[in-house]
């Protein structure tokens, strides 16, 4: 029996993804978050877990591995290491109940903290101003709401004055 031609296509496409992940590297075919050996090679460390749970919030937040380029890929590779690394300074400073014997673990702080902002704003990372605007339907019950109110405030004055007068 011969193959149809969309079993070709699918084992074509499988032949060139095993072709291609052979050539690439460990790093660029996913089977490793870095190069050198390491805690992080086996994945199972928990500073690899919160570098691979950064990488696939971020990537998510960039549209997907489709939606990005090599380069983006590789600031945001940065990006996470920073914070993780951040991350780890802070559960230092908090055991210590301080920032660092001496001033130099809080420049080292304030120095990558300002590095990652930087690499996440060249990523796309920009302000948005909270939208506090009410929607129409919110607008509508708050002015009805005010109307009974009003209403309400001017029944009780002329209820007020009636009686006064009477």
């Amino acid at each position: 029996m011969e193959p149809t031609d969309h079993t070709r296509t699918v084992n074509a496409k499988h032949i060139n993804r095993r072709l291609r992940s052979r050539r690439a590297s460990r790093l660029t075919n996913g089977s490793t978050l870095v190069l050198k050996p390491s805690k992080c090679t086996d994945g199972r460390s928990a500073w690899c877990r919160r570098l691979r749970d950064l990488l696939e919030m971020h990537v998510s937040d960039l549209g997907g591995y489709t939606n990005i380029s090599a380069a983006e890929m590789a600031l945001l590779r940065r990006a996470i290491t920073l914070i993780v690394e951040l991350e780890r300074r802070e559960a230092e400073f908090a055991q210590l109940g301080r920032a660092g014997s001496d001033d130099t673990a809080l420049i080292i702080y304030s120095t990558t903290t300002n590095t990652l902002r930087r690499t996440l704003e060249a990523l796309g990372l920009h302000r948005r101003a909270r939208d506090v605007s009410p929607t129409l339907s919110e607008y509508l019950k708050a002015a009805a709401l005010k109307a009974e109110e009003d209403e309400a405030e001017r029944g009780i004055i002329d209820g007020t004055v009636e009686e006064t007068s009477s």
